[in-house]
């Protein structure tokens, strides 16, 4: 088969699972043909442990989805799919490529649709083909179809039989709904890399190669190497030094003062949230620091090795910071229990760390800056990947719940896919849910009453009192 043949078919899937439907099962059902098809299709190409974990991961987030439907669920099967079509197509591309990729085909497509000698196979027509598609289908069909006309004016019922039905079909809604799984399915199966990524493909190796070792071009043409190396010492001196006093203040605020506690829980509340912010702007910049000095042939200055311990010093700091952040994270949580945002910012602090550990390495073992982009990547998409498979709002209703905190009913109400548990809750605690879960009881309703194709299949589990 080639790509056209794919790309029909799946035109023709999409539309037969979307007609009609909102976004649901349909959507899970069509991104594990795609799965299926890039298999069969790339079967020679599967060489790599990479792509068994990304088709293992394209089949579980298509089952996320089918059961959530949420946000976070269709980041990951999208990201999936598209990695894997990426990684089995071009495998020599780095996966940074994927959103300039993804960003540039749908326009360009619009205008590629009409360039139909680049994805419409010219060959022969085979003249005995012809001939056999004419005298054992086209004459044969003529004639049935003349004679059916005549025969329909001799007997009002067999012209019944042509006539006294109609078609239920909103032909509008199916041509829009075709020609937008046309366009989906010729961007997926026939996208278009520009030829400067190819190029540009070597700059963002994670190792350099022998010609940038070399290399020791100046940062600033005003400054030569051995005023920048020794920029660069006092700048990293004078950041750890002030992270230094700045840890100290810190922690000092955090587990040493004395605290307001419940009394004024919107006061503590912001005053966590903005020293997280700050916490979570201060490590960016430390790897944009980092990046600023180790980049090029300065990996390879001889010169510099006092300049990579402050580095690390620097790493090691910030990684300091980022602990005291999680302990006081946690500490926030054994008062005022879980909240998606707290999730949220573990979360980011565990990607701060394996952040850190690269740049670490990056400098250690005289990676490219390339290098840290590419395994953040990885682990971004990673961590997209687990929050799709676990039911964080069940989780933070349950701990909540069990620890007696956060247990605000309109709160509660807020959090998705718990409401079996809630309503178990505020039964045992007599609270009248229908003044307060009027929204969700809405929601689980209209998800029961979709078709199957428009479904979430998580509230088929749902136990709905009346």
């Amino acid at each position: 088969m080639k790509k056209i043949h794919f790309i029909l078919v799946c035109s023709v899937i999409f539309t037969l699972l979307f007609y009609n439907e909102s976004i649901g099962v349909n959507l899970a059902i069509f991104g594990l043909v795609l799965t299926g098809l890039i298999c069969y299709y790339f079967q020679d190409r599967f060489t790599e442990r990479l792509h068994l974990f990304l088709v293992t991961a394209s089949v579980l987030s298509c089952v996320a989805f089918a059961w959530y439907g949420d946000f976070v669920s269709f980041l990951a099967l999208a990201f999936s799919i598209l990695f894997l079509q990426l990684k089995t197509q071009h495998n020599e591309l780095k996966v940074v490529q994927f959103f300039p990729v993804a960003l540039i085909n749908p326009i360009a497509s619009l205008g590629r649709i009409l360039m139909f000698s680049q994805w419409i196979p010219q060959r022969r027509v085979n003249n005995n083909f012809a001939k056999k598609l004419i005298a054992y289908i086209v004459i044969p069909m003529i004639f049935l179809g003349l004679f059916s006309i005549v025969y329909s004016f001799g007997s009002d019922h067999f012209s019944a039989l042509f006539t006294d039905y109609t078609l239920d079909i909103d032909i509008f809604q199916l041509i829009l709904i075709g020609a937008l799984g046309f366009y989906i399915s010729f961007n997926f199966w026939n996208f278009w890399v520009p030829d400067a990524y190819f190029e540009f493909n070597s700059k963002l190796d994670n190792d350099f190669n022998s010609e940038i070792e070399v290399n020791t071009e100046n940062t600033f043409s005003f400054l030569d190497r051995d005023f920048e190396r020794k920029s660069g010492e006092i700048t990293l001196l004078l950041l750890n030094c002030l992270l230094l006093v700045f840890i100290a203040v810190y922690n000092y605020e955090q587990f040493f003062e004395i605290k307001e506690t419940v009394i004024k829980m919107s006061k503590l509340s912001a005053a966590t949230h903005e020293r997280v912010n700050s916490v979570i702007f201060s490590i960016v910049m430390a790897v944009g620091v980092i990046l600023f000095y180790f980049k090029g042939g300065f990996n390879f200055d001889e010169k510099a090795s006092k300049l990579k311990r402050l580095a690390k010093l620097w790493i090691v700091l910030n990684g300091a910071l980022i602990v005291s952040t999680i302990i006081k994270n946690s500490e926030y949580v054994s008062y005022f229990g879980l909240t998606y945002k707290r999730l949220g910012v573990y979360a980011f602090l565990i990607l701060a760390i394996i952040g850190l550990t690269f740049t670490f390495l990056k400098i250690k073992k005289q990676k490219t800056n390339a290098y840290l982009v590419n395994q953040m990547i990885w682990y971004f998409y990673g961590t997209v990947l687990l929050c799709s498979f676990v039911n964080w709002g069940n989780l933070i209703t349950n701990y909540n719940i069990s620890v007696q905190k956060g247990l605000d009913p309109g709160f509660l109400n807020t959090l998705n896919f718990n409401d079996d548990d809630l309503n178990a809750y505020f039964s045992k605690q007599n609270i009248d849910k229908n003044l307060i879960n009027k929204s969700k009881e809405a929601e689980i309703n209209r998800n029961m009453n979709n078709s199957f194709l428009s479904k979430a299949l998580y509230y088929e589990t749902v136990n709905v009192k009346k």
